[in-house]
Formats: C-alpha cells, structure tokens, sequence
C-alpha cells in the first residue's frame, strides 16, 4: 500500500493496481491535476472534505474514476455520484470497499448530525487494511491494519482521539484532519497520540504530497 497526504483529510491509496482519492476539501492542496484516478471516495459534505470549488474540476479530469459519497453528499453532488450507505460493499478493480459507521460526529447538540460514510478497503480475506473514518469515530469489529486517525476535531477533544485509537489498536496509525491548527501545534496532539496509544501500534506522519510505502 502507498499513501499520499495533501494535508488535513485527503489521502491518495494506491492498493492492489487501484488508485483512490478520499475527500478533497478546501484544506487540502497539491491534489489539483491528478488524473487516473480509479475512484473519488467522499466520507461527507463539510467543504474542508468535499470542496464545492475544485471537486467537480477534480471529477471532470478523473472521467474513468467511479464516483462515491454518503447519502445525502451524493444527492446533492448529483451526476456520477452514487450513495453509499453503512454495510454497503462495492469493487474498484481488486479493492474490495465496504461503508461504515453512517453519522458525523456530534458537533454540539443544537446542531443537526448529517451522514458521515467511513470507507473500509481491503479484499474479500483482508478486508480492512485501510479505514478512512471521515469525521466519526467509528470503531470497526475487524482488526484494522492501518488507521486514518483524526487527529484534531471541532468535535473531538484529545482524550477521546486517544482513546478511539486505542479502541481501534491498529497496526499503523496515520494522522489525518489537522488542517484546522497551525502546523507547530500537530506535535501537542500527535505526541500525545505517540505517546499514548496502544502498544504494538506504529504512528506514523506522512509527509506531504509524497507517496509513502505502508507496509
């Protein structure tokens, strides 16, 4: 497996021949321009996942790309977009992919929760080698190998980020939304997440826009 980070949620996959970009949103940078892409997964409608401004650009230039998003995104993206639902399971190439959890995180009680599709990539005898979480902190009944974690949330104080990974307790763990914090801040939460997470798991920063052999 290879991973791309182009900052806060948006990661490249290359796995198994196949080439997926999760959510490409507008605290993400160095995606523009890339073609080839066998799928677009997107986990929900926030901007800072989905940006309204250069995601149909992205689609345009992926003509050959399979197009999904949960529910409610796909519906209001329209097109090629199809919805995926929690239990949902769908091929790109070899990759098997199934939808987890269904609901974003709670922001605060007065505000409503919208769909949140988490993505799990794998095969039929592995299926979890990747899990792409969105904004949720869903917690898969299968042994994950590696991790997107969140790391800094609106939604999310540090405490429940640690105690989701080690819930989670996967082989590798790699930071993800930290878009929202100045970069020297990242070491207040990635050390805390180094620190404290789950023996046997390796954190790990991936650098940006270059691709990473997870193995």
């Amino acid at each position: 497996m290879r991973l791309t980070h182009f900052g806060h949620s948006c990661v490249l996959a290359e796995i198994d021949g196949a080439t997926v970009l999760f959510d490409p949103g507008n605290f993400s940078h160095g995606f523009e321009g890339i073609t080839g892409l066998d799928a677009i997964l997107i986990t929900h409608q926030h901007p800072d996942h989905a940006d309204p401004a250069r995601l149909p650009a992205l689609a345009e230039a992926n003509p050959g790309a399979a197009l999904y998003a949960d529910p409610q995104t796909a519906g209001q993206l329209g097109g090629r977009w199809t919805a995926v639902h929690a239990g949902d399971t769908f091929a790109i190439g070899d990759v098997q992919v199934t939808g987890v959890g269904g609901r974003h995180a709670v922001i605060h009680p007065e505000i409503p929760v919208i769909d949140n599709t988490g993505y799990l990539l794998g095969d039929p005898a592995a299926p979890a080698r990747l899990l792409h979480p969105g904004d949720s902190l869903f917690v898969p009944e299968q042994p994950i190998d590696v991790l997107a974690i969140p790391a800094v949330a609106p939604w999310m104080k540090i405490s429940e980020t640690v105690d989701y990974l080690r819930a989670v307790a996967p082989r590798v763990a790699v930071p993800i939304h930290q878009g929202i914090i100045n970069d020297p801040a990242t070491g207040i939460y990635y050390g805390r997440l180094r620190e404290m997470g789950p023996a046997g798991t390796e954190f790990l920063v991936l650098p940006a826009e270059s691709g990473t052999e997870v193995s």
